[in-house]
């Protein structure tokens, strides 16, 4: 079936713009068409007013002439973990809008991060390495956490997830356990003085019993400042064990080998900082019971030996009956030793007085074999012995004998000596030998 129409109206043109009111329809258009975009490029015209805030052009790196406007704000810029600098080859997310003072595209930046996570790792490989040569990641040199901590510090951003993760499972698990907050940056440009500040403050109060360095997940650029080097060596360097819990398991810190325990996350961090309450409670409870099983055991075991010591002091005469009996025993084999042994030493006097006279017998005898020989040696040394053999001695007037020729002279009188007589004698001449003859 066929439907009739009207004939269709004529267009009716349209009231012209106002520039703000095109402006900001180019705008509305924009963000409808677009949305959050991601670009690259190399910054160019970078500067930094006083208020805070960024401004920069980001052009294609390779000299094509096209050029974006970038605006920054000091939320936004605070964030950034680097310096930015003109050349500098970056990635850009925000949203892109019209600028009306001059009705020139532009891009309001959200968040600004270095091409390239290769170049970053590559950083971190190299900061790794030297900082292991110094022997700041030695296993040696890291220390056991305490077992049951009264107070733990935890550094952290007070904004941070990573705090209220930390916090809600120190209550849960260990609700006896003080936490001290050290606020601190972590991440931006100025976090690592910040991270450093707040170590050291927690070293210098000494305060607690294990230090906790956490912070959430994200990307290696939101990390970065817990690879810095100064961050990484006021953490070996600090006083009190450190706990680092950043990132996710598989996020992997400068800090993270430095710390002496790692925890893959921030509430990983705090069950290995603080054990459970209940685990501790119920370790003491099957302690105690342990202790009560010995205890009892000891008692009954003492309460026998009680009990068995009254049974025999039950019976005493029993007792002292058989000590008795022991030393009749004893008395009767004291009596048969004494007669056995002086029936045995009856005919010792003989014996010994045989043995003396025999002994005295031999010593007499010795003796006298000893004077005989002695007799014989003075009888051969006798003077008329030699006499008797035809020998005979001159003796002076005064009865001395004359040893020498020399002590004669003529005239003198002298005794001649015999063995069977004796003479007188008158020296008519004394002759003594030459001494050449003396000498033969």
């Amino acid at each position: 079936m066929a439907i009739a129409t009207e004939a269709t109206a004529a267009p009716v043109p349209r009231a012209p713009w106002g520039v703000s009111a095109l402006l900001l329809a180019t705008a509305d258009a924009l963000a409808a068409r677009f949305g959050a975009v991601t670009v690259r490029g190399e910054l160019s015209g970078l500067s930094r007013p006083a208020s805070g805030h960024v401004y920069f052009s980001l052009k294609d790196s390779g000299g094509a002439a096209a050029l974006l406007r970038c605006a920054m704000f000091r939320r936004a810029a605070s964030l950034v973990d680097f310096v930015p600098a003109d050349g500098q080859q970056v990635e850009l997310r925000g949203r892109l809008g019209v600028y009306d003072a001059r009705g020139e595209l532009q891009m309001v930046v959200e968040a600004m991060q270095r091409v390239g996570a290769g170049t970053l790792y590559e950083e971190f490989l190299r900061l790794r390495a030297r900082l292991q040569a110094l022997g700041l990641f030695e296993a040696a040199r890291k220390r056991p956490v305490a077992a049951h901590p009264t107070a733990l510090g935890v550094v952290t951003s007070l904004g941070a997830a990573a705090l209220h993760d930390v916090l809600t499972t120190l209550q849960r698990r260990s609700p006896q356990v003080r936490v001290v907050v050290y606020p601190s940056l972590v991440q931006g440009a100025d976090a690592p003085a910040s991270l450093v500040a707040a170590i050291t403050r927690a070293g210098q109060r000494r305060e607690v019993d294990t230090l906790l360095l956490v912070r959430g997940g994200g990307s290696l650029e939101d990390l970065w400042a817990f690879n810095d080097e100064r961050v990484v060596r006021a953490v070996a360097a600090c006083p009190l064990p450190v706990v680092c819990g950043v990132g996710h398991e598989t996020d992997i810190s400068l800090c993270d080998l430095a710390a002496d325990l790692r925890a893959p996350t921030p509430t990983a961090a705090a069950e290995l900082a603080a054990p459970a309450r209940a685990d501790a409670l119920a370790l003491l409870a099957a302690r105690q019971s342990a202790l009560q099983r010995v205890l009892a055991r000891a008692l009954q075991a003492q309460a026998q030996r009680v009990d068995l010591l009254a049974l025999r002091l039950g019976q005493p005469a029993r007792a002292v009956r058989g000590q008795s009996e022991r030393l009749d025993g004893l008395g009767h084999r004291l009596q048969q030793a004494l007669t056995q042994r002086r029936a045995r030493h009856a005919d010792e006097p003989v014996q010994v007085w045989g043995r003396l006279q025999r002994a005295l017998k031999t010593q007499l005898q010795r003796s006298g074999l000893r004077v005989d020989a002695v007799r014989d040696r003075l009888q051969a040394l006798d003077p008329q012995r030699v006499l008797q053999r035809g020998y005979a001695w001159v003796e002076a007037g005064d009865g001395r004998p004359v040893v020498s020729a020399r002590a004669l002279h003529a005239g003198q009188s002298v005794r001649a000596v015999w063995s069977d007589g004796h003479a007188q004698a008158q020296i008519v001449s004394v002759e003594a030998p030459s001494p050449h003859q003396a000498g033969d």
